[in-house]
């Protein structure tokens, strides 16, 4: 397909967390192709001015307010006909040592809230019977990251609802796509919060320390954010509702097909060794 091919089919797009990482590299391919572009952060200084460009202040920390937000975006663009969910954030910490406090905040953001707005998107949708909403799940819903328990929890979730969706907006002219990525060379890793942990043991922190210098190796050395974009830009182009994974080999290929056919005690010793735990 050449350039430009999106905006036959989305003539206006809303990114969240559009100022950095895989949200950037969405927001820069769409105009690219032509889509106008409504894209957010919670300080819309972050957000470079261009052409097509429509910066917005949206901090999903309060979900009404969010919603509003986003509805005043959709009457401003004459309704969206592209939704891409993909704002959140990472926590690292144990589960039990951390303040319940933090994964009840992640989980009201990352999964509570996005679902607000997916729900406020898709009545748009279906209203006018076309477009697709875009959730950004994670390849860590499938295989979890330990000491991301609730990230993992969160993605897995938003995947379980893009699938319910994908069957309730069958034949209505709306696509649901549940796009999953790997890790990208974005500095998520920079980004991730580190809780205060409380009663921590010393085995605890020595695992914890294999298992974050894991991690960020695996962000660093992963691809450019510019492949994700591809990724979803061929999936538009479909324009029908599916599961997109994509990321490195193992993550986008290799993975998938062992989760699918290989023995759970498998999966969990290859995580387990390759996290050092």
């Amino acid at each position: 397909m050449s350039a430009g091919a999106l905006s036959s089919r989305y003539r206006s797009a809303f990114v969240t967390g559009a100022s950095t990482g895989l949200g950037l590299a969405f927001t820069e391919m769409l105009l690219a192709e032509g889509v106008e572009v409504w894209g957010t952060a919670r300080d819309a200084a972050r957000l470079a001015p261009r052409p097509g460009f429509h910066p917005v202040t949206l901090d999903l920390t309060d979900g009404p307010a969010a919603e509003q937000v986003f509805l005043a975006a959709d009457r401003a663009a004459g309704g969206f006909d592209l939704v891409i969910n993909n704002a959140g954030f990472g926590a690292f910490g144990s589960f039990a040592h951390t303040d319940f406090a933090v994964w009840e905040h992640q989980f009201q953001v990352m999964l509570v809230n996005t679902a607000r707005l997916s729900h406020a998107a898709l009545r748009g949708l279906r209203a006018r019977r076309r477009g697709a909403l875009v959730n950004i799940s994670s390849i860590a819903g499938e295989f979890g990251m330990p000491y991301q328990a609730v990230y993992n929890a969160v993605k897995a979730g938003l995947s379980a609802l893009n699938e319910s969706l994908m069957q309730e907006v069958k034949d209505t002219g709306v696509a649901v796509i549940d796009f999953r990525p790997g890790d990208y060379r974005t500095d998520f890793e920079g980004s991730v919060r580190r809780p205060e942990q409380s009663g921590l043991e010393a085995r605890d922190a020595g695992r914890m320390a294999r298992a974050w210098a894991a991690f960020e190796a695996m962000m660093r050395t992963g691809p450019a954010p510019a492949h994700a974009a591809a990724s979803l830009r061929r999936a538009l182009l479909r324009g029908r509702s599916g599961t997109v994974r994509t990321g490195r080999f193992f993550q986008a290929d290799l993975g998938p097909f062992l989760a699918r056919f290989a023995p759970l005690g498998l999966k969990r010793w290859i995580l387990e060794k390759y996290f050092g735990l």
